[in-house]
């Protein structure tokens, strides 16, 4: 085969296939037979049927690449858009506390764009435009220091605490008395 399987392809990668497959469409003119076509171009005979049929179906036009089949972007304005809108908060997009969750930005993308990104995406997204997660600058106020001192000296080590035997533990199927 002329391609191995997978994606991931660059623009010169699907420029390559492109080309390939406009000279299947030569030999469909042509009049070549699926078989014939397959060996001189290297590619599967199911490939070369596929193609066939969409030449068929909706002329040169069936064979051409679509683009990347990657992620879908959103354009400079609807970035400047986003940002704008992330910076008036989520309270005023309907949300009940000030907190941005990918999900939430996910979400917001899709009303506002009507475009669907999954939530590893959206960072994905907010990373190349700059953007990084938010963590609180100061501690609560209502945070009891002295409480949480407490818990940790007391509490934590009893919660931690492993289970462990009284005695050695066997190996055996059966319990050791019962031999």
């Amino acid at each position: 085969m002329r391609y191995a399987q997978g994606g991931g392809l660059t623009d010169a990668g699907r420029a390559a296939r492109e080309r390939v497959r406009l000279q299947a469409v030569e030999r469909f003119e042509g009049g070549q037979k699926n078989r014939e076509i397959a060996a001189a171009l290297r590619v599967s005979e199911r490939s070369v049927e596929r193609w066939r049929r969409q030449w068929r179906e909706r002329g040169e036009a069936g064979v051409l690449s679509k683009g990347s089949p990657g992620r879908p972007r959103l354009s400079d304005a609807q970035i400047a858009r986003l940002e704008r809108e992330l910076e008036r908060g989520p309270l005023v997009h309907g949300w009940v506390d000030q907190r941005w969750t990918l999900a939430r930005i996910k979400t917001l993308i899709g009303r506002l764009f009507h475009v669907s990104y999954t939530v590893e995406g959206t960072w994905l997204l907010l990373k190349r435009h700059g953007w990084s997660w938010q963590q609180p600058a100061r501690r609560a106020i209502e945070r009891d220091e002295a409480a949480v001192e407490v818990w940790k000296k007391e509490t934590w080590p009893r919660v931690r605490a492993p289970r462990r035997r009284v005695t050695a533990g066997s190996s055996s199927r059966t319990k050791p008395g019962s031999r």
